[in-house]
């Protein structure tokens, strides 16, 4: 979170020199502030949010957010680079700061997806341990409150996700246990799918942010571009559609991104897979998988640029691309986010 950290600072000092002039009364301190759209104590910060993979990180920040930034799927490792969602409101501008799942990793690019995650704890505002209450805690659940004991001195709150799946008889004893996995200033039982608590949750975080200014415009939902998030739409497609073997192997390279005519925009990316059998899943028989996949992801992409597309795919192999560390520079797995 270098970026992060560098417009922090660069914001708190325009935010400091604003507030601490000499001379100014509430009246024009008040004005000021109503100048510049923020009320008094308006607060802002970054939130890491961590946890194993699979819990519902990415669907409790699209559902904070309101729309899906983050790509889901019921795949394992879902997520693998850093992805800030960014809400505003009133009172606040919470930057939300979605991470891979925190694993055991068995190759090159689990390692730099453990990586990013473990490298967005030190320089957040809150961290936000999110678990999945359907079932006892795991491995990864004690890994991530290590990892944030060890890191950060910022107040970490506990977010018992899925508990819509969780029985009466169970509940007491999950919380329990969950709730010892760490020193937590806070927890709250929570739904990203059916949205019970959010909003309680929201104000957790809230109340722990520090008092400063917006770090972004107040209509930018996330930091990353549309080319990255029609790559991140057709992997999308392909996790849902594939078998469980496929999904880890898979990369989405945009090959082009441009508009061809006013109200129509051109992509073309490419699929890399590890072995050749791989492929001939993705494509299935006579190319309807993949064409199904590109119907699918082209209605998103076309939801996220509001315009049309014409979207070209192709499915080419790199073998254990994900232990190469070139392939993975090609790839982008290698700028290191944290």
């Amino acid at each position: 979170m270098a970026d992060e950290r560098a417009m922090r600072e660069d914001f708190e000092d325009d935010w400091d020199a604003e507030t601490d002039d000499e001379g100014l009364d509430d009246n024009e301190s008040a004005r000021e502030d109503g100048e510049a759209g923020l009320p008094a104590g308006h607060r802002s910060g970054f939130v890491a949010v961590v946890g194993r993979p699979n819990v519902g990180k990415s669907s409790l920040m699209n559902a904070f957010l309101g729309e899906e930034v983050a790509i889901v799927s019921p795949k394992s490792q879902t997520t693998r680079n850093r992805l800030l969602g960014i809400l505003d409101r009133p009172d606040a501008q919470i930057v939300f700061v979605d991470t891979p799942g925190i694993h055991q990793p068995r190759h090159r690019l689990g390692q730099y997806m453990l990586e990013t995650a473990a490298g967005a704890i030190p320089d957040a505002d809150v961290i936000l341990h999110v678990v999945d209450l359907s079932v006892e805690p795991q491995g990864g659940d004690a890994a991530t409150a290590r990892l944030i004991a060890g890191r950060s001195h910022a107040p970490a709150i506990l977010a018992l996700n899925k508990v819509d799946r969780v029985g009466p008889a169970d509940l007491q004893r999950r919380v329990d246990a969950y709730c010892a996995l760490g020193d937590f200033a806070d927890w709250m039982l929570v739904s990203a799918r059916r949205g019970d608590n959010l909003d309680r949750l929201l104000d957790m975080i809230v109340a722990r942010l520090p008092e400063g200014p917006r770090y972004y415009p107040a209509d930018q939902v996330t930091d990353q571009h549309e080319r990255f998030m029609a790559g991140e739409f057709i992997r999308q497609q392909i996790l849902l559609q594939t078998d469980q073997e496929i999904p880890h192997g898979v990369a989405v390279v945009i090959e082009e991104f441009k508009e061809r005519r006013p109200g129509l925009v051109y992509i073309e990316a490419t699929i890399y897979v590890e072995r050749e059998s791989h492929k001939g899943i993705v494509i299935g028989n006579r190319g309807e998988r993949l064409k199904q996949i590109g119907q699918r992801a082209r209605a998103d992409i076309e939801r996220l640029l509001e315009q049309k597309v014409y979207l070209e795919l192709r499915v080419r192999v790199r073998k254990d691309w994900r232990e190469d560390p070139r392939q993975l520079r090609d790839f982008g797995y290698t700028d290191r986010q944290g």
